[in-house]
């Protein structure tokens, strides 16, 4: 009985033995052994892996190999008739649903799959690169893959053409892209005199001037190259602009010339609606002071027998005089030929001295609001005078004479509503007064945007002078008649020869 028992142990041993053997053959070679060799193909910036088909082996397994296996089998089959009724019904029921497992993975199984590359791989799903420009899967065609994403090539394109970029180097503005040309034609400055770009220095950087008013920009080459630059407006045109030469070293760009002024007898109407100017604000100039359009040799050396000082630098353009001298004036406008002027008329003028001021004189050849504002200043240093200011320091006197000829800009440009309203100064002499007189700008029918603008030019020059008598005394007097009104800072400066703080 204790034989049979262990004759039994022994084929249930045999039996389990086979049925793992069994099912093994029948499910096929582990996964492992499987995909065992992996070539890498590298697309774009990434490396795909795929798998390559198990082939059968050329050489058959030896026939005395399957003889063993049959007889095997039919022992095993003898025993199990045998032994049937000594077989549970549960044991009976999981050895034969495991062998119908694995009969059915074995039948499921195709080792031989064909390889398709464009499969998706185990290791990524489907949906891992999205395209950021058209936001739709790229799959495993072409890409490329920048800023942190990734790209069809047709959908990364320049944000100024819109047209793809293919070049392997690309400028890169925050997040977007442009070809190299198109940034540098949006973004790198041009000169707006020889209108090519501005080119950079030793060091790799643009460096170009750039005019505070006008915004203009420009290479710094042209500062010394002779490049025309208008004296009037201080602007540089693009080259083959036409200017006008003045003849004494000057030029005119064609938009001060429109409204320049030629001679002495041109000039008197713009002279004679300034002193109306004055007299409105009750600060009338009893004496009558004659006045010169001159040029600038005659100008420069009537300033070198003038006693009284400072003088604007680097270039003085009108004076009041109190000395007696022979002064050279424009009798008549001259003809414009070409770029030159021709057939200058002059005459020369002996100017005696009958009170404090013996002429005001001025340059010729600036445009209307520029000469209106230099005779502005002339004449308050001559108002001074005639009214007993004695002795003043020069940020004193040349700052109030400036406030001036700022006021006299402001009249001509601005609205009286837009004075009014925005904490301009009261240049009433007498602001005590129910008078609110304001004389009206001196050209009939307005000016033109042009000279405007022109206009707002020279009120910025006048602000931003940096002389410490015109630029530092114009905004301490300026300040001071906004404070407390043009009379009485004057009477202020008249007591102490400073301004009221």
């Amino acid at each position: 009985m204790a034989y049979s028992r262990a004759c039994d142990h022994c084929n249930d041993e045999r039996r389990s033995s086979f049925m793992k053997w069994l099912c093994a053959f029948l499910k096929g070679p582990k996964d492992g052994e499987l995909n065992r060799r992996r070539p890498r193909v590298t697309t774009g910036e990434e490396t795909t892996l795929w798998e390559e088909p198990v082939r059968p082996k050329k050489e058959d397994p030896p026939r005395h190999n399957n003889e063993e296996m049959d007889h095997a089998l039919a022992l095993t089959l003898a025993e199990d008739a045998k032994n049937t009724k000594e077989k549970t019904h549960d044991n009976k029921g999981e050895n034969d649903e495991e062998l119908a497992r694995a009969i059915q993975d074995s039948l499921n199984m195709n080792p031989y799959q064909p390889y398709n590359p464009y499969a998706p791989s185990q290791s990524r799903p489907r949906g891992y690169r999205v395209c950021g420009g058209c936001k739709h899967e790229i799959g495993h065609g072409h890409y490329l893959s920048c800023m942190g994403m990734y790209w069809h090539p047709q959908c990364f394109r320049c944000c100024s053409c819109r047209y793809p970029i293919r070049e392997t180097e690309f400028t890169l503005l925050g997040a977007d892209p442009y070809h190299k040309l198109c940034y540098k034609e949006l973004h790198h400055p041009k000169c707006d005199v020889c209108l090519q770009f501005i080119p950079t220095n030793r060091t790799g950087l643009i460096e170009y001037r750039a005019h505070p008013f006008w915004g203009q920009k420009y290479c710094p080459l042209h500062e010394h190259d002779r490049t025309p630059r208008c004296c009037s407006c201080e602007k540089m045109e693009p080259k083959n602009t036409k200017y006008m030469s003045l003849g004494d070293g000057r030029s005119l760009c064609m938009e001060c010339l429109d409204s320049a002024i030629m001679d002495t007898g041109e000039c008197q109407p713009l002279y004679h609606s300034i002193r109306d100017y004055y007299e409105g604000m009750y600060m009338k100039l009893d004496q009558q002071i004659p006045m010169l359009l001159v040029e600038r040799q005659a100008l420069n050396e009537a300033m070198e027998g003038e006693s009284k000082g400072p003088h604007h630098m680097p270039e003085t353009r009108g004076l009041c005089l109190s000395e007696e001298q022979t002064v050279t004036s424009i009798l008549r406008r001259p003809r414009i030929g070409g770029n030159r002027l021709l057939d200058m008329r002059t005459q020369p003028q002996k100017l005696t001295r009958r009170c404090e001021v013996t002429a005001i004189l001025v340059l010729y050849g600036l445009p209307r609001l520029l000469t209106g504002s230099i005779l502005a200043h002339e004449l308050m240093h001559g108002w001074l005078r005639l009214k007993g200011y004695r002795n003043l320091k020069a940020e004193v006197e040349e700052g109030i004479c400036q406030v001036m000829s700022y006021l006299w800009l402001e009249s001509e440009i601005l609205p009286s509503t837009s004075r009014h309203g925005h904490g301009q100064p009261s240049t009433s002499y007498a602001s005590s007064s129910s008078s609110s007189y304001r004389p009206p700008p001196s050209k009939k029918g307005g000016i033109s945007h042009t000279e405007k603008k022109l206009g707002e030019f020279f009120l910025h020059q006048i602000a931003n002078d940096t002389s410490t008598a015109y630029g530092d005394g114009f905004r301490t007097a300026y300040a001071a008649v906004n404070k407390y009104g043009l009379r009485q800072t004057l009477n202020h400066i008249r007591l102490t020869g400073g301004f009221p703080v």
